[in-house]
């Protein structure tokens, strides 16, 4: 276990490369941040966690090991809570949190994963920016404000 990468996966470089080719600043690794997330956009408010599908406990493509079973359950259960804590605390202090599994990279379906994660980037910033209370708009007729001369103005008849 001491040979597995915590930072600089392949994953997370095929995230970083794509954001940074579609001109998005990032942060990576930020200690100071409830789980050191992977990357973090701070103008955007977000933060990218890229979990590896055996260690962080992916529903779908976890596959327990046949040895030491309780040892691995035991480490792959803590693992999710730490990521349930981590997230919740994140959210608490205004973080938009996004979860990109390791499974989602694959040449299969990476294309749409990373359009997905650039759609999130953008709607979450876009929605951080909406007036919290917008002012309807609308116009009065009798008040227009339309800077136009009268339609009398312009009758060629009255003026021969």
């Amino acid at each position: 276990m001491a040979r597995i990468k915590s930072s600089d996966t392949k994953p997370e470089l095929i995230v970083r490369k794509y954001l940074y080719s579609r001109g998005y600043r990032y942060r990576k690794n930020v200690k100071r941040l409830p789980g050191s997330p992977d990357i973090v956009l701070k103008k955007y408010g977000i933060v990218i966690f890229i979990h590896g599908c055996f260690w962080h406990g992916h529903d779908t493509h976890f596959h327990m090991p046949k040895s030491n079973v309780e040892f691995w359950e035991q480490k792959i259960r803590r693992n999710i809570q730490r990521d349930e804590e981590n997230r919740e605390q994140l959210k608490r202090m205004g973080w938009n949190v996004l979860t990109v599994w390791e499974c989602q990279l694959k040449p299969a379906t990476k294309k749409q994963t990373l359009l997905e994660i650039e759609y999130f980037i953008n709607h979450s910033f876009l929605s951080r920016k909406r007036p919290k209370n917008p002012v309807p708009y609308s116009i009065d007729s009798a008040q227009s404000s339309v800077a136009a001369d009268s339609i009398a103005d312009y009758n060629l008849e009255n003026k021969q």
